[in-house]
């Protein structure tokens, strides 16, 4: 954690790549362009391209739209909200800010986990375009002592003794 640090040194949002969008942007065109040329006078597969691509495009142009996913203020934390919209999460309604690490194919990596009352969002590293773990500290240092989560203590290393054993000689 950023010990010592006042708020007006923590960074105050945190943006998607500015690569990011133009790459969904070009690969829609790339399976558009795919769809129509592998089409062999079959509609469905420039039907399919162009489905796919109007997706990938609405994607690349929401990530243009709206380029914030996570920005902070003395008041809380704004998060994102549906296709465009964002949420301000109060201070007081964060109960863990913490950085969660999933195995596995697809959501493999570490994820930002911002745990409030009624909802829990999750941003990568690409929503960020910052390691998750920095983005944590500085959302850490950013809140108030009033409303901080007590930090995590680690699970025994030891089982406590097990005194269920029946005694010897029953």
């Amino acid at each position: 954690m950023l010990v010592g640090m006042s708020f007006e040194t923590v960074p105050r949002q945190w943006r998607v790549p500015p690569a990011l969008p133009v790459v969904k942007l070009v690969g829609a065109a790339g399976v558009l362009a795919l769809g129509i040329l592998l089409a062999e006078g079959d509609l469905l597969r420039p039907v399919l391209g162009g489905l796919t691509a109007a997706l990938l495009a609405g994607w690349g142009v929401r990530d243009v739209i709206a380029p914030v996913r996570l920005a902070v203020d003395p008041d809380g934390i704004t998060v994102p909200a549906g296709w465009l919209g964002r949420r301000h999460l109060p201070w007081a309604t964060v109960e863990t800010i913490r950085v969660n690490h999933r195995p596995g194919r697809g959501l493999a990596g570490p994820a930002l986990e911002i745990d409030a009352c009624d909802s829990l969002h999750l941003l990568s590293r690409l929503d960020l375009n910052a390691e998750p773990a920095e983005v944590a500290d500085a959302l850490l240092a950013a809140q108030p002592p009033e409303t901080a989560q007590p930090p995590d203590t680690p699970p025994p290393d030891t089982a406590p003794p097990d005194n269920t054993a029946p005694p010897d000689g029953v």
